[in-house]
This record gives C-alpha cells, structure tokens and sequence, in this order.
C-alpha cells in the first residue's frame, strides 16, 4: 500500500529457451517441470500499472521465475502510491489503459466492470478462497478482480513496552485504553505512531468504528450514507470515532500531518511509540528491518464501551484487473492463472511476498500479525471488510477532511458534515 513513491520496474524476459508450452495450462506444466516456452514464439509484452510499492521485490521475483515458463514474454511493472485513483482514470480518458491495472475490491469492482476481463471460469478464480472471490465478484455475479492478497486490519502494538508499562493485554475499551496511555506515559513512552500525513489511513480506522455501528451488517449502513439515508448523528459509535483521533493526536507523536507511513513504521519499530493507527499486516517486515526481535501485538481498536466491538478486521480490499481490450489478454490469463495454480505461485504467496495468502490450501507466512490473525480467529468474531463499500474517491475526501480537522481547520461538526456529503457524491459510482 504504501510509500508515497513512483517507480518503474522493467524486466525484459529473454527468448531463445527451451522447448515450450502453448497453452495456458503447458504454462503451468512448465512451472512445475522447469520446461520453458519455445524459442520461436512471438515477443509479448504485458504492461502492469499497480499501486502496492511494498510489494515491488516480490512482484519482480515473480517476474524473473516467468522467464523460465514464457522466454518470450516481457513484463514491464509500473508501481506508484501518490494519487493512483487520479492517474487510474486519466489513463481510461486517454486510451493508455494498461494490460492490468488495480483498483479497490468491492464498489470499485463494478465501477471498472466495463474495462475489466471476466475472470469467472479462469482456474484462478476457482483457486481464490471463498470469502475472498466474494470481494473480488461484481454485483451480477462476475469475478472481475483478482487479490495479491488476504489481509488483516488491526491495532498493532509493542508487546514488550506494555509489559513494561504494567498493562497485562491490550484494552477493548475506551475508557481501558485511556488507562493504558496514562501507564505507557508514566514510563516515559509515547502512545501512538500516526502516519497522517498519509489520507488512506483514516479509512482503515473509521471502518472500526463503522462495525460497532452495524455489526454484521455494515454493507447497509454504508449503502444508507451513500443513500442520503441516514447521518452520524443516528449513530453516536460514528462519533467515538473523533474521540479516538483526538486521543491518539494528543498522545501522539509531533505534527502528525507530517508523518508519512515511513516515519510511522521507523517511530513504532524504534521503540518511540508503542502502538501504530491505521496499519495492518503488510508493514510487518518493514518493521523487522529495523528491529528483527520486536515482540508485535496487533488486537482489535476499542472503540467503546463494549469489549465485543474490538474485534480485528480481515478480506481482501486491494484487486488487480486484466484490461479486457488488452491486445495481450490471453497471455495475460496465461501469466495468472500460472501464479494462482503453479507449485511456484502457491509458495510464492506466503514465502515470497510473505502476504496472508487469497487462495486455498496455502499455509499462512510465518510472520507475528498473520500467525496472531490465525490463532484470533479461532475464539474470536471479525468485523468486516467496511471500506470496500465505499469507492476510492470518497475515501481519499475523507481522509482530507480529516486531516482538516487534525489541523485545527475544521471543526467535528463541519467535518461531518463534509463526510456524510462526500458519501452522497463520492461514494458510489456514477
């Protein structure tokens, strides 16, 4: 998700290997045999514009493994964070469409349905999990996505520095969390790492507070704000949700406007802060760069009174899309129904990208957040996957107003209502 970088990654696949796969499933045959594809088959070359920079290595580990199925297949990533939605849609205005581009799971898979390869019938769609293919299918019942990972939205905190502050596990309550910043103060430890500077963040928390709100039923909820239906003020957990913000601004690192993902993570893994907002599974081993041995906790945000209501989050919220007009669309398919069903793909998941795998019968990395998210699981209710409601669009809005009113700019009641008005205009597509 997540650097606010822009980079382009060209792996130019050599041709001239062995002998070949035609096909879509010799493709995969030639994974598992380590057979390549035959030295007079025509150069291709597939385009990728995505937006999950953190996942940049491994996406060129899966490069450098194609070349010894399809030689002749180059694949030419262009990965950026800052404003993709923005660039996404410029590039439909103009024709520059690439052969796959990403988008959000849920209201964004209708919103680019019409540019977007039916993937029902492909083997990778039978390979996706169950939960997971619902977040990538259109609502007249179409798989058009397809996930590069499941995914775990949690509180993450440092097990070590609550040990040492006294605090036994991690509050489920408002009022036990404002205990546990009096207790982390006391040893002279900030609370929280604030990555606001980065817009995306506040969805990640609001959709907590979203669940205490509609539990089971979120999808409704936001399909009312979206309606005109309903306010914040029907809903008083929606409110809480500025009282969180407030705490964790003011037991928080300085000018968190100005505190990006980067300095979030370097503030949490050092030992600054003892607990990180609006993160999730996918920063784990940018933390560990810094500190291989820090004792990570991720819990569910209390979000009020009730301790049923910190629950951690999990699903699929990011899909790639295979640009149907693509003049590469076979070979396209070819790739990743290849990744999605080849012994190589299946580790690739968990041992490359280390992400919580989408698909079947792959075990989970074997990384702190994802082996807690399993353990969680078992005793435990998840809350669901809320911001896929929601387009983009919206979302970036929110995140400005928020950071708005961080700033003093705004007040609660103004901000409000500049949400419940962006729902209604951003909020589904048009």
């Amino acid at each position: 998700m997540l650097k606010k970088t822009a980079l382009v990654l060209c792996a130019v696949l050599l041709a001239g290997m062995a002998a070949a796969c035609g096909s879509r499933n010799n493709a995969e045959q030639g994974a598992n045999t380590g057979e390549g594809g035959g030295a007079n088959e025509q150069p291709v070359n597939m385009r990728m514009f995505i937006n999950m920079p953190e996942y940049t290595d491994a996406f060129n580990a899966f490069v450098e493994e194609y070349k010894k199925v399809k030689p002749n297949v180059s694949i030419e990533l262009e990965i950026m964070q800052a404003d993709y939605p923005t660039i996404l849609k410029s590039k439909i205005a103009s024709g520059n469409l690439s052969d796959v581009f990403a988008s959000t799971a849920g209201g964004e898979i209708d919103q680019y349905a019409e540019y977007s390869a039916d993937l029902t019938n492909e083997p990778l769609a039978q390979a996706m999990n169950d939960a997971v293919r619902a977040n990538m299918t259109s609502s007249d019942g179409k798989v058009l996505g397809l996930p590069v990972k499941d995914n775990l939205f949690a509180i993450i905190y440092n097990k070590d520095l609550f040990e040492k502050a006294g605090i036994e596990s991690f509050p489920k309550t408002m009022t036990e969390l404002k205990d546990a910043i009096a207790k982390l103060e006391a040893i002279g430890v900030t609370p929280f790492a604030n990555g606001y500077k980065e817009w995306w963040v506040q969805k990640h928390i609001f959709q907590h507070f979203i669940n205490a709100a509609a539990p089971g039923n979120t999808k409704a909820l936001v399909q009312d704000f979206i309606a005109g239906k309903t306010t914040f003020a029907d809903h008083p957990e929606l409110m809480a949700f500025f009282d969180f913000i407030d705490l964790t601004v003011e037991h928080g690192m300085p000018k968190p406007l100005e505190r990006d993902l980067s300095a979030q993570i370097s503030d949490f893994a050092t030992g600054k802060a003892a607990i990180m907002t609006g993160q999730g599974a996918w920063t784990e081993e940018q933390i560990l760069k810094i500190d291989p041995n820090l004792n990570i906790g991720v819990a569910g945000y209390p979000v009020s009174e009730n301790p049923e209501d910190a629950m951690i989050i999990t699903g699929a919220d990011q899909a790639l899309r295979i640009n149907k007009d693509s003049p590469v669309v076979d070979e396209v398919l070819e790739f990743f129904n290849w990744l999605y069903t080849s012994d190589y793909g299946k580790s690739w998941f968990s041992e490359v990208a280390k992400v919580i795998p989408p698909i079947k019968d792959v075990p989970f990395p074997q990384l702190q957040m994802p082996q807690q998210m399993q353990q969680i699981m078992q005793t435990e209710k998840t809350g669901e996957l809320a911001i896929i409601y929601s387009l983009d669009s919206f979302h970036q809005r929110f995140g400005e107003i928020m950071q708005a009113y961080i700033a003093g700019n705004t007040t609660r009641e103004q901000a409000v209502k500049d949400i419940e008005n962006a729902w209604t205009q951003l909020g589904a597509p048009r």
